[in-house]
Formats: C-alpha cells, structure tokens, sequence
C-alpha cells in the first residue's frame, strides 16, 4: 500500500481491535528458546512487521502456519544462529534475537536494528547487559555478534533507564542462563506481562516485583505452549480519537481498558466522550479541548501514543502542549500537519500545537507508523481529499486498516 487516500468522514459502525504489534513481536521471538511448537492466537498475522518477524524467524531454521489469527510455530530441524537477512529490511526485533539466540545456543549474528527512526535509538543497553551476563559483542560491518562459549550466567543487571526493549532482552537473555538474574528498574508494561506469563507457562521460573525489580531463575530448557497476544491498545485508542475528532458514533469492540487508564483519563477530561459495555468502548463523538501531556513509561501515555494525541489537539481550539521525554526527535509529523494547515512549533522540548485552523486536505508522507496514524486520522476530520504516501508504514501497525475504515463508512482509496 503505497499511498491511501481518505476522504472527510463521520465515523461510525463497529471495529474490532487486533492482536497487538508489541505484544505478538516478542512472543514470536520467545519461541527461539524452545525446539517444541508454539501456538500464538489472537495473532495479527496480516501486519507487516510480524511477516517480516516470522520470515525471519524462517531464516534460521523455525517454520510457521499462520491462520485463522493464529500462528503455529516449529523446529524441524537445527536452527542456524546466524541471521542472514538484508539490515534495511529488518526491524527492532533482531536485538531480541540476538539476546534469544546467544542464550540457548552461546552465539548469534543478525543485522543491526530496523524500525521506525525515533530520534536516537541506541542499543548500548542491550550490549551492555550481555555483557554483563559473560557475552562478547563486536560488530562486523552491519552485523552484531555475539558469543558467549560457556553459557550466560545471571547476574544483577542495574538498567539506566526504563527501556522496554531493554527489559524484554534481559528477560529472554536469562531465562536459559545459570543462576539468577536480576533486572533492576526494568520497565514492565502489558506486552511484557504477556510475556512472562508465556514463558513462565513453558517452564520459566520468573518474578516480577512491581516495577522494581525482575527475578528471572535460569532453568536448562523450556517447553512450548499456547498463548494469546494482547489487544493493541494503541490501535484502540486510534479508533477513539477518530470517533471524537469526527464526531463519530462508534464501538470499539476488544477494547484493553486495564492498559489504557491513564491516557482514558486525559481524552475524556479533554472533551472526549465515551462509555464501558462489557469489553466494548462505546464513542459517541465529544468536542476536543486542548491537551497538555508528557509522555512516561507505564501506565503513563507511551510514546507510540502522543502523535494521536497530537491529532486529537489539532482540531482543538487552544494551544496543545506535548512533551516526549523517550524520542526527542519524534515530532517530525508535526511537518506533515503544516502541509494540512495545522499549525506549531517546537519550544522548550515542548511540541506546541495550535488548533482551531481550518484543516484541509494535502499530499502527505507517513514518515513513520504513528505519524502515519496520526495523519490518517487528520484526513479524516480535514476538509477534502488527503493522500498520504508511504501509506505501507501504516500497515505495519494496522492490521486491515483500510478494510476497518471502510466498515467505518470511510471513503478510501488504496494505490501501489
């Protein structure tokens, strides 16, 4: 999908919300550490990210049957450590592999990290914990190797600050390790939650002290199982603030009330309206008022989460105010919104968006997921057609995105 064309519509219908991005991506990972099946449902098998995932898992050895929302994940043979696979063509993902990997067979190669360009997007701490744990890491060229001959050993591993993909690594690193690991101010949201409670199902033996701490109990194998990927509570919250900025009637159905208490509390103290029935959120419509945010880790707004906040500002009258503690250089599809005729600038750290403009249709370029969300739901509420390229980014979040408009009573149009 390389551009998607939206014409102004009032949404209204029923969408259900997929499986998560976030949450299936390192349940797919996790299934590198047992040669046994594993079954993962509430699978979002038509992302683009978890094709790319489950091909790549295709790459070393495992083999997949994806269907009915669900993938089925198997061992036929011995597993190659070495990831051979194009660097511009991967995702974030190859670092938990490589954590994976060099667990359970002592070495691993892949290519350095892929994903959505966020500012500075390190993976010094991922480094540095193998290291912690007895691994060597060198680079060679596009590639990040690691050996560890003898086996990781646990050890207490001290994080600088609260990084998920850091965490999940940790966690993955040491569940095949010797002894206990510790994993000292980790960030421990939902996805990761879900994570745990899979591994623990296949034999792992771990411990979660609120946000404190991790205890991860090494043992010398892990089993396979069946496990559920989370709702994607970041999908959910798109299609809430589509309904409002629309002044839609909408139900959002498998909608992730635990996981989204914070930002629920923001978006209905802006003017958002809404209500619980059973596990559906019932939209119907609201006058948005200017937000003023920071994001934080869990259960604060994440990161994935203040570019929909900041569509949301726009078609408020008053100054939205954003601040993303996590990727300073996030705000880049606050360019976009100018060629709509939104109108801010960056202040202090802060992202200052000035609403209440006449917003129109224009051409447009996702320039990552989020943005590419946040655009979407621009065009939207805008007045005229908007055509937003590099429209596939959306799609490597958005599980039948264009399908779910449509059933919104969204006009869309999809060009390769």
């Amino acid at each position: 999908m390389e551009t998607l064309k939206i014409s102004p519509t009032r949404l209204s219908g029923t969408v259900e919300v997929s499986g998560a991005k976030n949450s299936a991506l390192k349940l797919l990972v996790a299934t590198l550490l047992s040669s046994d099946p594993i079954r993962i449902e509430n699978h979002p098998n038509g992302l683009l990210d978890i094709q790319i995932q489950a091909d790549m898992l295709k790459a070393v050895g495992k083999e997949y049957v994806m269907e009915n929302n669900a993938i089925t994940v198997t061992e036929p043979g011995d597993l190659n450590t070495t990831l051979n696979w194009e660097p511009e063509k991967s995702i974030r993902n190859t670092l938990l592999m490589l954590g994976a990997m060099v667990s359970r067979f002592g070495h691993a190669r892949v290519p350095y990290p892929g994903g959505c360009k966020l500012g500075e997007r390190k993976w010094d701490l991922h480094e540095q914990l193998l290291t912690q744990m007895g691994a060597r890491i060198w680079t060679e060229g596009d590639i990040i190797c690691a050996e560890a001959p003898n086996g990781l050993t646990g050890t207490d591993i001290h994080l600088s600050f609260r990084s998920t993909g850091a965490t999940d690594n940790a966690i993955l690193a040491s569940v095949l390790a010797k002894g206990t690991t510790r994993i000292f101010n980790p960030h421990v949201r939902p996805e990761c939650l879900r994570l745990i409670r899979m591994l623990n199902k296949m034999g792992a033996q771990i411990e979660v002290h609120s946000q404190e701490r991790v205890d991860v109990h090494g043992v010398e194998r892990l089993r396979g199982t069946t496990e559920t990927s989370l709702a994607d509570n970041v999908e959910a919250l798109t299609w809430l603030v589509g309904a409002v900025i629309t002044d839609g009637d909408v139900e959002i159905r498998n909608f992730p009330f635990e996981d989204l208490e914070v930002p629920l509390i923001f978006l209905r103290d802006s003017g958002a309206k809404f209500f619980v029935n059973g596990d559906s959120m019932i939209v119907r419509g609201g006058r948005p008022h200017p937000v003023d945010i920071c994001t934080g880790p869990y259960p604060g707004i994440n990161s994935d989460m203040q570019p929909l906040f900041g569509a949301f500002g726009a078609f408020a009258n008053g100054e939205t105010r954003i601040i993303d503690l996590r990727f300073h250089g996030r705000y880049g599809y606050a360019n976009e919104f100018a060629k709509m005729g939104v109108q801010s600038k960056v202040e202090d750290a802060y992202l200052k968006i000035m609403g209440g403009s006449k917003i129109h249709g224009a051409d447009v370029t996702a320039i990552d997921l989020r943005a590419g969300a946040a655009l979407m739901l621009c065009a939207l509420a805008a007045e005229g057609e908007t055509t937003i390229h590099k429209a596939w980014m959306i799609t490597r979040g958005y599980e039948n995105v264009a399908e779910k408009l449509a059933g919104l009573g969204a006009t869309v149009q999809i060009g390769d």
